[in-house]
């Protein structure tokens, strides 16, 4: 059965670190004397009294989790942080509609970066850095960032992190899990921090700089200004912004052998980052030649918006530095494939993972050579190691759930009225945690405010499933779950 007392007491201490994130952004409020401090300290208050109540409600819990609490309590977490994230906006007012707030808070945590504010320019400072810290704790899972924090909190932490990590293959830094999410976490923090920096030195003030940073390394895609990047008309600003979304994009774990142990070699070794490269160099070329030829961009114009959309896409991030929706028509097929394979698995990025792609591609092969040889044994391997048959159907299961998903979505968005290329890219962008959309009612530069409530708690729900990787969401909905045994 399901041990709801531990989870009550995870609830609860998880909702005391939402509350203390939110202080942060009462002090930005007080520091700029805004109208959001009096719904900043409503939102602490709020939110430290239901942390409360859930602690009570948790008192001598066992501090163990099965692995069906496990996935119970990731799922609740996130729908839980998004619920009380959305405070902020109503009690100042900024945002009016429940379900606006709602999609706006789990677009963040979820490092989606959709939005439904069409002026993002007329919020205040504390909610600008509010949504921008909902991605940056988004990026590597709210979970994950509780057991780097307070590891004797989450017992059976190994099998909450098997419940919210990203891709199909779970590796550790260290034999002891809350150590690795301290080290993680390192890589992650020092990442925003170097960036921030670069920001600063590039020409951006203080409060965008570290808005910014913290958007683009949890490729996340919430921005301090309507036009994103463009507003800065920065190419070294927005350099700087490829070179960190990239290195987003990148295995944490790989990250910190390249940066901290000097094994740059190994970076290179690895098959999903040779493939991410893959994509990522033969698509900036592909849209290069488009740009060029059709447009009528010069080379470097051209180089430098292929480059930022490609990179910005493929590691879902969502930033802009140019209108999409005005390239040629072939390019967004392009995006759009980037939008469902994403980057590498391990890092703050969305999509099926270029991981699984491989995957994919190398069991396609074997089962060519399989018809040639059927009496053949043909092993799948990754980096050397080979992948067991249950992955492998694992794989298959999760992307056949993922097409029927997109299918099912897409159909339900043009039944709503949204033509037919949004309904697509809003489906792949919400369950890759992508962002931007292709087409021309909602655009890549555009707000989402224009959907129905309907079609927005349904991208909620994508957005949701997406970020925790399809199964861990779903399987809190079969009657299995809760099946005593």
């Amino acid at each position: 059965m399901i041990n709801l007392k531990i989870i009550y007491k995870i609830l609860g201490r998880l909702l005391f670190a939402e509350a203390v994130l939110m202080t942060y952004c009462l002090i930005m409020a007080f520091c700029y004397n805004e109208d959001d401090s009096l719904s900043f300290l409503v939102s602490v208050i709020v939110t430290l009294l239901a942390g409360f109540i859930l602690n009570i409600m948790g008192r001598n819990a066992e501090n163990s989790l099965s692995r069906r609490d496990a996935y119970l309590v990731v799922s609740v977490v996130w729908v839980l942080f998004s619920l009380f994230g959305t405070i902020p906006f109503l009690l100042s007012g900024y945002i009016t509609n429940f379900t606006d707030a709602f999609f706006e808070t789990m677009s963040g945590f979820t490092t989606t970066g959709a939005t439904i504010i069409d002026d993002i320019e007329a919020l205040p400072h504390g909610l600008l850095f509010w949504r921008s810290l909902t991605q940056f704790i988004g990026g590597l899972g709210i979970v994950f960032f509780t057991i780097a924090l307070l590891p004797s909190l989450v017992g059976g932490s190994t099998k909450v992190f098997a419940a919210e990590a990203t891709g199909p293959i779970k590796t550790k830094l260290h034999p002891k899990l809350s150590t690795s999410a301290k080290w993680i976490w390192s890589i992650y923090i020092v990442l925003t921090l170097a960036c921030a920096i670069s920001f600063y030195l590039g020409g951006m003030n203080l409060f965008d700089a570290f808005n910014y940073a913290m958007s683009t390394t949890a490729t996340g895609g919430f921005s301090t200004h309507n036009t994103s990047t463009e507003f800065f008309h920065s190419s070294t600003l927005e350099y700087i912004c490829t070179v960190f979304m990239f290195l987003s994009g990148v295995n944490f774990t790989l990250l910190y052998g390249a940066i901290i142990k000097g094994k740059i070699k190994n970076l290179f070794q690895n098959t999903e980052f040779r493939f991410y490269i893959f994509l990522v160099v033969s698509f900036v070329i592909f849209i290069i030649i488009e740009l060029m030829s059709r447009n009528h961009y010069n080379f470097e114009h051209a180089f430098r918006c292929a480059i930022f959309q490609v990179v910005s896409f493929s590691t879902s991030t969502g930033l802009f530095n140019d209108d999409a929706a005005v390239w040629p028509h072939v390019t967004w097929v392009v995006l759009a494939v980037l939008m469902f394979f994403g980057a590498c698995s391990g890092s703050t990025t969305g999509g099926i993972k270029c991981i699984r792609g491989v995957m994919i591609l190398r069991v396609i092969r074997n089962e060519f050579r399989q018809i040639l040889h059927p009496n053949a044994v043909l092993p799948l391997k990754i980096n050397g190691v080979n992948v067991p048959n249950q992955k492998r159907v694992t794989l298959l299961a999760f992307l056949a759930t993922y097409l029927i998903l997109c299918v099912v979505i897409s159909f339900s968005m043009i039944a709503m009225g949204v033509d037919n290329t949004n309904a697509i890219t809003i489906t792949l962008s919400c369950l890759g945690n992508v962002g931007p959309t292709l087409g021309i009612e909602i655009g890549p530069t555009m707000s989402w405010s224009g959907l129905s409530e309907a079609a927005k708690w349904m991208c909620s729900a994508m957005m949701l499933i997406g970020r925790l990787e399809i199964f861990t969401v779903l399987v809190v909905f079969t009657p299995q779950f809760w099946k005593e045994n």
